[in-house]
Parts: structure tokens; sequence; C-alpha cells
């Protein structure tokens, strides 16, 4: 055989063998799947990876946590600029309706995906969130949050105020407030901007949104918006408030110190006073309906993918192991009181427990009742616009006395240039 033919066969067979190296290499290299979540759902996430990788053995989690605000700056900014996008994106719900508006996230109700086929498994309200007027869902729940009023039953019996006077009705809660001040100190809220947080949220119409109507007309000038307005008007007037923003170091103290008497919010919320916001105070806390059993949601949390994730197909085995599987709902509700979005995690023993920091009270089963008569609320794009329009316009009222009905013209007029555009 000619020498020439030998040395290409050996090359061929080299060349082959190199292939096959390369080949060889790609396979032993697992898989990764990136996630990028914050606090506490990236200890959500970490529970549940024993689990996953019984299925995927080969496929690692980078799991890329982030503050709550530098995290929805991060990914806003990925959005954007489709680059350092993960395959799986955790979001609260109010920079879900802005992060669709951008088109950068996966329609799940299209193939491969098809979670409209098990929208029956969800709490109504909280799927109907992550669906866009334009039937697009571009995020699947994990977990709500059930509106509740949680109060100081120390303060109240100082003030010889019942639970019944407290939430009949709103009027009725702003009365009650007069009575605590005048006895405790206490203020009844933290801020005025709280009870029109609820009030705009409570028993909207089907159909509707929080700012837009199915139709996309404006709505913040109807009787919601301005009895939200007067009852915090009302708040001020009455010094009832502390002028005190959420999360600031005046309100955790002021939570912890019993000098605010209620806070209105999800019911998230009796855990992060009972984990970090104010231990001390166990057993002081109670929860109930909100006044007039006024069916509102506050937060919740939602996983998507961005259309240039790199690994769909893990990305949405992923999300449902998350969202419905039963198991990994109920841990992150016992571990992280993360309250279900899965109905079938909404039948456990666990809900019948009594909650020591609320004195033994057994509120996950006012919580559970408040999530099934919740609205479901359509999300619109300009929704966080209209709520800084909103707050703007509150604050002119309660700082410098305009009046609501101008107000809320005002930012009428504000909403429909930019609905225009």
């Amino acid at each position: 055989m000619p020498s020439f033919r030998v040395s290409a066969i050996a090359a061929k067979f080299l060349a082959l063998m190199a292939i096959l190296h390369v080949c060889s290499l790609a396979q032993a290299q697992p898989q990764t799947l990136s996630i990028a979540a914050y606090p506490a759902v990236d200890e959500i996430i970490k529970a549940a990876i024993p689990q996953w990788k019984k299925k995927h053995p080969d496929v690692e989690i980078k799991l890329v946590s982030r503050a709550f605000d530098d995290h929805h700056t991060a990914m806003s900014t990925a959005l954007s600029t489709s680059s350092n996008l993960p395959d799986v994106m955790a979001l609260e719900f109010s920079y879900v309706g802005r992060f669709a508006g951008g088109g950068g996230l996966e329609d799940l109700a299209l193939a491969p995906y098809r979670i409209k086929e098990t929208q029956a498994r969800f709490v109504p309200f909280a799927f109907k969130q992550a669906t866009i007027s334009s039937g697009a869902v571009v995020a699947a729940p994990t977990d709500i949050g059930p509106g509740t009023l949680l109060y100081r039953s120390d303060l109240l019996k100082k003030a010889g105020v019942t639970e019944a006077e407290l939430t009949q009705s709103w009027e009725s809660f702003v009365l009650s407030g007069v009575k605590i001040k005048a006895v405790t100190g206490a203020y009844l809220m933290a801020h005025a901007r709280d009870i029109k947080n609820i009030l705009i949220r409570a028993n909207i119409k089907p159909g509707d949104g929080l700012y837009f109507d199915a139709a996309g007309k404006v709505l913040v000038d109807s009787p919601r918006f301005v009895r939200a307005f007067e009852l915090a008007r009302k708040v001020r007037q009455q010094k009832l408030d502390g002028k005190i923003g959420a999360w600031s170091t005046e309100w955790t103290q002021g939570l912890k110190g019993g000098s605010i008497a209620t806070q209105m919010s999800g019911a998230w919320q009796a855990g992060h006073l009972a984990n970090w916001i104010a231990p001390n105070t166990a057993g002081q806390w109670r929860a109930a309906q909100l006044p007039e059993q006024a069916w509102a949601a506050w937060g919740g949390t939602f996983y998507s993918i961005p259309k240039a994730a790199k690994n769909k197909a893990l990305a949405w085995e992923f999300i449902q192991l998350m969202t419905l599987n039963r198991e990994v709902q109920l841990n992150a509700f016992k571990g992280h009181d993360a309250f279900p979005a899965l109905l079938e995690a909404h039948t456990d023993s666990f809900y019948e427990q009594p909650i020591v920091f609320l004195g033994g009270q057994k509120a996950r089963l006012l919580w559970r009742d408040a999530a099934l008569k919740i609205n479901a609320i359509d999300v619109h794009k300009l929704d966080p616009i209209a709520d800084e329009i909103i707050n703007t316009e509150l604050d002119k009222v309660l700082d410098q006395g305009k009046d609501i009905a101008v107000a809320l013209a005002d930012a009428k007029s504000l909403l429909e240039r930019r609905v225009r555009r």
C-alpha cells in the first residue's frame, strides 16, 4: 500500500477519534439550568433541587439570587438588552404586567407549554394575574398573598375595641383607630396610603383591572378610588397614621415597639413579623379578614421563561415542578409562609394548626377562605405607571390639601395621554 494512502487513512482515523473525544467530553459535562430569584424564593428553590435531581441527575441548577429590588432591576435590564438572561425568572406580581409589556417573555399558553390545560388546578385569581389582555399567559403562579388585617390584640383590649368593631366597615375601622390612638397613643396604621392600597384592590368587578377596564378605559375616577382617597384623607386628618413608609427602619421599629396597631397586607406578612420584623411581639398579634370582607390580593410570586432563554424545555419542566407539585408547594408554605397557588395544596392538616405567633389562632383557614373569594384582576402594561401617578396625587391630597375630584381627574388625564401614545 502506498505510503500516502496510509497517511491519509491515519489522518482520517485521528480526526474521527478527535471528534469522538470532543463528543464524549460534551456528554460528560452536565447541562446547566440558570434560575434568577430573590429572597426567600431562592431558599424555596434550593429546597426543591433534590427532587429535581431525581429526574435530571445530569442537569445542574445555577441559582443567581439578588436582593428584591436588585433582582427586578437586573431582570429588566436583561430583558431590554437580551443579554445575561436566565432560563427561569422569578417575578413578584407587581412586575408581571410591566415585564409582559416589553414582549420578552414566553407565552405559556402556546405549545409546547399549554399552561391553560392546567388552569383549573390554580387559585383562579392567581392564574388571571399572569394573563394579559391579548390572552397570553406570561408566567406561572407559585404563591399568592390573600389580603388580611393583622392587628395588635393587646392594644385593642387596652382601648376597649373589639375585632368586630375594627372590621365591621371601613368607617368603623377608622373610628376604632380614634379610640386606639386616644387610649394607647398608637397609630392605627403606618401610612394613610395603606388603606388606599387595599381599597382600590378590593372587590374589583370580573374583567376589570386595577386601573383599566377590559377595553383599556382608565378607571381611576371611579367610586372605588374616590372612597379610597376619602378614607385615606380621613385617616390623615384624624392623625391616625405615622406617615411611615413600609419596610423602613421606622416602620419595623413601630411594629416591634407597639406604636402601630394594625397592618393590612398579604398573609405572608404574618411570617415576616414572626421571623424577623417583630419576633418579640409573639402572641400579641391576631389576623382577621379585611373590613367589610373586602377580598383583595397583595403580592405573589411567579415563574417566567424569557424568549431568549437557552434551555426552554428544561425551564418549563422546572416551573412545573415548582408550581404543580403538591409536595413542593406545601414545603414552601410550611418553611417560608409562601401560600400555595396550587389548589391541591389547600388540603392539609397544616391549615388546622394553631399559629403560636398569632396567639394560637388558626389563621391559615381564614386566608384559605379569602383566597377563593378574591376576584381575578386583569393586568395592564401601564399598571406600574398608574400606581406611581395615583400615589403622587394621593400625596398631594394628604400633604397639600388638593381636592380629591381634581386629583383623580388629573391622574386620569395623565393616564389617558399615556394610553394614546
